[in-house]
């Protein structure tokens, strides 16, 4: 099926600040910015890659009409998460929306994968969302609203070989919005996740083979993967007043065959 036109802004997010982890190059990160950006928010983007952090600054700015705060990030470093949050505030004085974006993938088959290609997955994917998640909780607490959407996977369900550190740091993440969220009800926060299925981008070819991304393509109704933005516009409703009563969701965003 052909990609379908993408969706203008509707002013979902108008006067929010909003803060993207993951959100250079061309993946869903900085497709979430960017909607954000024309749903009337205000970004804050980080990343680990600090030129490529410049660059998607540049092309937000250009939409944007003005340029966005950006950190560099490393989500395994507690102090630089919280840095990155203490520069939001200062900035903007508050924090309306956290989007943890972060992720780290492999393709290696249990068998040989080594202690260490294992922590390095969760540390990123898992231990990185609890930390920014934690974080961003402690501050929208006190502010009294808030609302956190993190980045998990189909595979947080369901079966893959050669995923298994990658598919049980996304079922954590499952599992840590759900928990959280129970206890950010008090406090005003709201605490969802999107489990894409996968979403077509460059990034990909660096941790999975051509014919397993033809395989994945194969397995969708659409017959091709979701284009970032697609995933963006749900991370957008999510983020929204229109999903004001869910929290501790976790939204597929999918078109797998059963």
């Amino acid at each position: 099926m052909d990609i379908p036109d993408y969706v203008p802004g509707h002013g979902l997010l108008a006067d929010r600040i909003v803060v993207v982890t993951a959100a250079a190059g061309a993946g869903i990160g900085y497709a979430v910015a960017k909607k954000a950006v024309e749903e009337g928010a205000t970004v804050v983007i980080s990343d680990v890659h600090e030129r490529r952090l410049a660059e998607a600054a540049d092309l937000l700015a250009e939409l944007a009409g003005i340029r966005p705060v950006t950190v560099v990030c490393d989500v395994r470093d507690e102090d630089q998460v919280q840095a990155l949050l203490d520069v939001a505030l200062a900035e903007h004085g508050r924090i309306d929306v956290m989007v943890n974006n972060a992720g780290l993938g492999g393709d290696t088959p249990l068998v040989e994968m080594t202690d260490e290609e294992w922590d390095r997955v969760l540390d990123v994917t898992l231990t990185g969302s609890m930390r920014c998640t934690r974080a961003s909780m402690r501050i929208m607490g006190v502010q009294g609203h808030g609302v956190i959407v993190n980045n998990a996977s189909v595979l947080g369900w369901r079966a893959q070989a050669g995923q298994s550190h990658y598919a049980a740091a996304k079922a954590g993440v499952m599992a840590l919005t759900r928990c959280a969220a129970i206890e950010g009800v008090e406090s005003g926060v709201r605490i969802n996740c999107v489990a894409p299925s996968f979403a077509t981008h460059p990034f990909l070819a660096r941790t999975s083979s051509e014919e397993l991304l033809v395989e994945l393509a194969a397995g969708e109704a659409y017959g091709r993967g979701a284009e970032p933005w697609e995933v963006a516009n749900v991370v957008v409703f999510l983020a929204s007043d229109y999903s004001s009563y869910m929290t501790g969701e976790v939204v597929s965003v999918s078109s797998q065959r059963a």
